[in-house]
């Protein structure tokens, strides 16, 4: 089955070269079923990049996905035209009535900042609290789950002396885990982050399931049953060229910047870097799309009130 998504949307043409099912919306009512509704709090700075990586997972899966791009409602873009923001995009708070089977809420550059610093934590946590009520399964990556499981368990981010930057071994913690059927007992994930959530933290916590996590870096992957949601502090989102990018980008700027570990072939950045890391990222958020088919109600309007 396919993702919907609006026809001049940027990702609708990408994904369809890549063979990637894509359905326009006019198309998609005419089906008689109920597709699963996804919504995206893009909180990164290129908007088009992020939307394309996470509608190419959640588009692969057999469901058909309504998915929903969401901003933060008194935030400007200032990265993405403003255009694109008002054709596909729409504010959390004209989105909070809206009942959601699923919700990805992204990263963002904002890591040395405290999180009470950040200029929209305020509503921010008020979409943290929302989704217990309008939400049946919440995935935050990156910042974005640094900052959930924060306010939910009150576990502290740390800053690093120096940046996590490449591809990394990480360990399969739970492969009974419906989250990680399918998985290798190891695997190649990219990292790019200046922060760091410590596991021994996120073990004293009852409440929280490890998944994922490496030796070198640190925990990947976490369930939060009482919230229904998972943690991803890493990305496995990403397009193979992406810590390409971001290294080019700091070598231009003059930035102090190390080779990404393990991701350019023999470490030399002048070698096309190669994706080792792709098919966990689609068994993950197929796996995610799966276990919310499985237990979602059938009624959207049940969601969030623990009674179907």
């Amino acid at each position: 089955m396919p993702i919907t998504l609006p026809e001049t949307l940027p990702a609708f043409d990408i994904l369809q070269t890549e063979g990637v099912m894509v359905m326009g919306e006019n198309r998609a009512a005419r089906q008689d079923i109920r597709p699963l509704r996804i919504g995206l709090l893009n909180l990164m700075p290129k908007k088009i990049q992020t939307e394309t990586q996470f509608a190419r997972l959640i588009g692969a899966t057999p469901l058909q996905i309504d998915l929903h791009l969401i901003r933060i409602s008194n935030h400007e873009a200032k990265n993405t035209a403003a255009a694109h923001m008002e054709a596909f995009y729409r504010p959390w708070e004209e989105e909070r009535d809206t009942k959601f089977d699923g919700l990805i809420i992204t990263g963002a550059p904002i890591e040395h900042l405290p999180f009470e610093e950040v200029t929209y934590w305020d509503e921010l946590t008020r979409i943290f609290d929302w989704t217990q009520t309008h939400v049946h399964s919440t995935f935050g990556v990156c910042w974005g789950g640094m900052a959930m499981i924060n306010h939910f368990h009150g576990v502290k981010k740390h800053m690093l002396e120096e940046k996590a930057f490449g591809c990394f071994r990480h360990q399969n913690l739970a492969p009974a885990s419906p989250y990680l059927r399918g998985f290798s007992d190891d695997l190649l994930m990219p990292v790019s982050r200046w922060t760091e959530m410590r596991q021994d933290e996120i073990e004293a916590v009852p409440d929280l399931v490890p998944l994922i996590a490496s030796d070198e870096v640190g925990p990947a992957l976490v369930e939060d049953p009482a919230h229904r949601a998972l943690y991803m502090f890493n990305h496995l989102e990403y397009d193979s060229g992406t810590l390409k990018e971001e290294y080019d980008r700091d070598v231009a700027e003059n930035a102090a910047i190390e080779v990404p570990v393990n991701y350019f072939p023999d470490d030399d950045p002048e070698n096309m870097p190669t994706n080792r890391w792709r098919s966990h990222a689609h068994l993950l958020y197929g796996n995610w799309i799966n276990e919310i088919y499985q237990s979602t109600p059938f009624d959207p309007n049940a969601i969030g009130t623990g009674h179907w």
